[in-house]
């Protein structure tokens, strides 16, 4: 069985690709499911990955239109993450990512807020044994983040470490298949991915209208970045993934002649 991290490496190489496209319309966008079918379609060669947020599957439904949209993407060899951040007990963990993964989801984002036991682990045990994957929040993009991220936590590491860190050590113990980290901090990056010794890839959203920069995020460590709205509202989408697609396996490339 085909692992999720296997897929999407595949899927990067195949279209020199470390853009993931977050297809987080406007629920209120009139034809919205056509409209989604349509931007995948227009961006399928220069992004290695989707990414679908809670407010899609809300007004087009988990096996009605959210469901097309992965089994599209699928069609397009692009493997499709549902972004639900899983944050609640392990047994009620573990129905919502049997059904995610019923719908064709090759990924879950997963909240580290509630732990292990009881928590994440039964999740973990289950994508594991459907070759699925699962990317651990460790450090959120907008600007609020700091207040709860930055926070002290005691986790039987000696001292007292922030959060993003304590989080970071997780998804490494945890044999999580991403840590996801804001580009609009990539110091943090930088930290977590000495942290992460390789083993763990780094997914970024905030590139453009949150004002994170590509290039100091893949600079910095990033290994993947989640692009939306620089994408969805460009005059032309297919022209602005493919370039951001450029310059990411540019700068990627920069990085790895560095090293």
């Amino acid at each position: 069985m085909e692992k999720f991290a296997d897929r999407i490496v595949k899927s990067s190489k195949k279209r020199r690709s470390k853009i993931i496209l977050a297809l987080d319309l406007n629920p209120s966008t009139s034809n919205l499911l056509d409209k989604g079918l349509k931007l995948l379609s227009q961006v399928s060669q220069s992004v290695c990955a989707v990414k679908i947020n809670r407010h899609m599957l809300l007004p087009l439904g988990l096996f009605g239109g959210v469901e097309r949209l992965v089994d599209y993407a699928h069609r397009l060899g692009l493997p499709a993450i549902m972004d639900c951040k899983l944050n609640d007990i392990g047994s009620t963990n573990r129905v919502m990512a049997e059904w995610f993964f019923k719908a064709g989801f090759d990924a879950l984002t997963v909240s580290p807020y509630v732990g292990w036991e009881e928590g994440l682990e039964p999740v973990f045990r289950f994508s594991k044994e459907q070759g699925k994957g699962l990317l651990v929040l460790t450090y959120m993009s907008h600007k609020g983040a700091e207040q709860t991220f930055e926070r002290a936590l005691l986790a039987g590491y000696g001292k007292p470490k922030p959060a993003y860190k304590v989080f970071a050590r997780w998804a490494l113990e945890w044999k999580a298949d991403g840590a996801i980290v804001g580009a609009t901090r990539p110091e943090k990056i930088v930290e977590v991915k000495r942290i992460l010794k390789g083993e763990v890839s780094i997914y970024s959203p905030g590139v453009g209208v949150q004002g994170g920069s590509l290039e100091e995020a893949v600079k910095s460590g990033a290994d993947y970045l989640i692009v939306g709205r620089s994408i969805l509202r460009a005059e032309n989408p297919g022209e602005a993934a493919e370039s951001l697609r450029e310059r990411a396996w540019k700068a990627a490339g920069r990085r790895r002649g560095a090293t």
